[in-house]
């Protein structure tokens, strides 16, 4: 009795065991393909439940049903204007067939690998076909100014294609490729594009350039500003300057006249205030003219000489 008991116990424990093993779930964001021996058997199986397999014969192949990331790694690419660029992109893409997926990729790892190599390949076809301005830009949009109102760098090219453009041609190519896979790229864009070091290094000394050309320009204009507005000043001040001593000589005229007339009015009162007079004026021409080493000559008739005559 107690050997049933036992066996009876060991029994159900090996059938639990085994429906244990012969059921699984699959959840929400899974999908499953069953394998006997490595190779598959039916379809795969997408809508969530518990279902029933064969123990230690059949074995479930869990493949995510949600988006997956993709992320390139940063590629040295020339563009068809001979200029080499590090690009850094990135995708999402989904699993659409677990079935093909499973036979063509095995699993998610071997996809990320097959990716690699389809993505990377049509970034690189697609970018050596057009110039690096088109990589860049989407539209044609007005050139931007900095804070002086200047354009920053050259007058910009048309584009014909365009950035979005190009990422929609890279993800179509690429999808003709992963369709057999059991794969879909759902969305494929340029993470970072910037030039290699040699050739930054050429941009940066042509920005400083730039700048030093628009500094100079500047300087040039306010030295000319300057020299216009000193030259006015200079005019200004000849003209305030003349204006004045034109002022001052006509006033100084006009009191030299009003003490001539003064002059005369007192000394024309007698004969003998005519004589001071002369007498006074021909000495004060003697003072400013003659010094000690002067030599003059004069005529007989000459006025001063009469007084040089009467010294003596």
């Amino acid at each position: 009795m107690r050997r049933k008991q036992i066996l009876t116990g060991i029994i159900a424990f090996l059938g639990l065991i085994c429906l244990l093993l012969s059921t699984y779930t699959v959840r929400e964001y899974e999908q499953v393909v069953v394998t006997q021996f490595g190779r598959p058997i039916g379809n795969a199986i997408t809508k969530p439940g518990m279902y029933f397999k064969l123990p230690f014969l059949q074995t479930t192949n869990v493949f995510e049903k949600r988006f997956m990331e993709w992320v390139g790694d940063p590629n040295q690419l020339p563009t068809k204007d001979k200029k080499f660029i590090f690009a850094e992109t990135y995708a999402r893409w989904q699993i659409t067939d677990p079935l093909q997926f499973f036979k063509r990729l095995t699993n998610e790892r071997g996809a990320q690998s097959r990716l690699d190599d389809i993505l990377d390949g049509e970034t690189r076809n697609v970018v050596a076909k057009h110039n690096i301005e088109e990589l860049v830009r989407s539209t044609n949009r007005k050139p931007e100014l900095d804070s002086i109102g200047e354009v920053l760098g050259d007058s910009l090219a048309r584009v014909f294609v365009g950035r979005d453009k190009m990422q929609d041609m890279i993800l179509a190519s690429a999808n003709k490729q992963a369709k057999e896979l059991g794969i879909k790229i759902l969305d494929f864009r340029f993470k970072r594009i910037n030039y290699v070091k040699e050739v930054q290094e050429q941009v940066y000394e042509r920005m400083k350039s730039e700048r030093y050309n628009v500094a100079d320009k500047f300087r040039s204009e306010g030295q000319g500003e300057a020299s216009r507005i000193n030259g006015e000043k200079d005019r200004e001040l000849k003209n305030i300057q003349s204006a004045a001593f034109k002022q001052a000589e006509q006033i100084k005229g006009k009191a030299d006249a009003t003490a001539a007339e003064v002059y005369a009015s007192a000394y024309n009162k007698s004969p003998q205030a005519k004589n001071l007079y002369s007498f006074l004026k021909s000495m004060e021409t003697l003072e400013k003219t003659f010094s000690d080493k002067t030599s003059v000559v004069l005529s007989t008739n000459s006025e001063i000489y009469q007084y040089l005559k009467k010294s003596n």
